[in-house]
């Protein structure tokens, strides 16, 4: 069994759905259709519709190109009182 603590803890992360729905709102907010995001972003539309499903396994690229179309930045920030697990 693998050690679970190599992994990163998923607890208290944005939901996907959250994502899903900030992305959702912006495209309808520039009246763009999903296949238009699709082109204007350079992925297919099957992906900006797993970002809209908050399908976990969209790659970070295709989330950064659409969200570059969509005028967006995604933003890593660190959570209050949060360590690092010690080695």
């Amino acid at each position: 069994m693998p050690d679970s603590r190599s992994r990163p803890r998923r607890s208290g992360r944005p939901s996907a759905g959250r994502i899903a729905d900030g992305f959702t709102a912006r495209r309808l907010q520039l009246g763009l259709t999903q296949t238009r995001l699709a082109e204007l972003a350079g992925v297919s539309r099957s992906s900006v519709q797993a970002i809209e499903a908050g399908r976990a396994t969209v790659q970070l690229d295709v989330l950064t190109a659409v969200a570059d179309v969509l005028g967006c930045d995604m933003v890593l920030v660190a959570r209050a009182g949060r360590r690092l697990p010690s080695p």
